[in-house]
């Protein structure tokens, strides 16, 4: 194939040690999604996760806008994923932009979201399926569907709801309305804020406080959090135990008792 071929890249993967980064690079558009950027975002999470010694992951965008959503231009040409009848339409979002939210559903390490500017629409939808959320001060965060006359398409329902609890993600969703960090923070949406010129070093900070423990304990305890999560307590006490059984049976484990000289 051409370079005249290629797709356009949209998403940018750097490994650094045990971190990778993922970076939405579509600045122009303030990082809306394209068709290629959702497949490329599910190739790099799968290259991530068959990584061995990748043990966590930073998702951030280039530019000023971590996440704008869906592109605004599309959605008016009817282009795209906002193209054809509601069949299609239907398909579209299935084999398209629903992709993402199942593929970081089975993700297995940690994802943490450096929200560097604007989270809106399906960009917060985004930010709400990692594991941590940490925002820019001073950025902006919106579920704004309604604003212009769509639905959470993306999953959004789903993932704000669990993130924020049922009411204050309804109202959110219903009003449209747009918060700061800061405001986010209050209400337990973002998990902290930093200065603008210092996010991608506390993200990173917080990614090797987590690279450090043993990685088989660590995408243990996220799977059995989010699987706990909608079980009951005799299904997620059975599978702590599960867990248990495996983790106490490998090196890493040992290595983490012995003394430090």
């Amino acid at each position: 194939m051409s370079d005249a071929q290629q797709p356009p890249q949209h998403v940018r993967y750097e490994h650094a040690g045990a971190l990778a980064t993922i970076t939405l690079d579509r600045p122009e558009a303030r990082n809306a999604y394209s068709d290629e950027m959702c497949t490329q975002l599910v190739e790099a999470l799968d290259r991530a996760d068959l990584d061995a010694e990748i043990r966590c992951v930073i998702l951030t965008g280039a530019g000023k806008s971590f996440h704008a959503g869906g592109d605004i231009k599309a959605m008016r040409e009817r282009s795209g994923m906002f193209a054809g009848d509601p069949a299609e339409l239907r398909a579209r979002y299935v084999h398209g932009i629903q992709a993402v939210p199942r593929r970081i559903a089975e993700f297995g390490k940690p994802l943490i979201a450096a929200i560097n500017g604007a989270a809106i629409g399906a960009g917060l939808d985004l930010a709400c399926m990692c594991d941590i959320r940490i925002a820019r001060a001073g950025a902006q965060l919106g579920s704004t569907f309604v604003k212009v006359g769509l639905v959470p398409g993306d999953g959004g329902a789903y993932f704000l709801t669990r993130v924020l609890g049922f009411a204050r993600a309804l109202e959110l969703m219903l009003t449209g309305r747009v918060i700061t960090a800061e405001q986010a923070l209050e209400i337990g949406l973002v998990h902290e804020v930093a200065p603008a010129e210092r996010l991608l070093e506390v993200a990173t900070e917080r990614a090797q406080a987590i690279a450090q423990h043993p990685p088989m304990a660590v995408q243990l305890t996220k799977r059995a959090a989010y699987r706990s999560y909608h079980a009951d307590m005799a299904t997620a006490l059975e599978l702590a135990a599960s867990y248990q059984g495996i983790v106490q049976n490998l090196e890493d484990h040992q290595r983490a008792l012995t003394p430090k000289p």
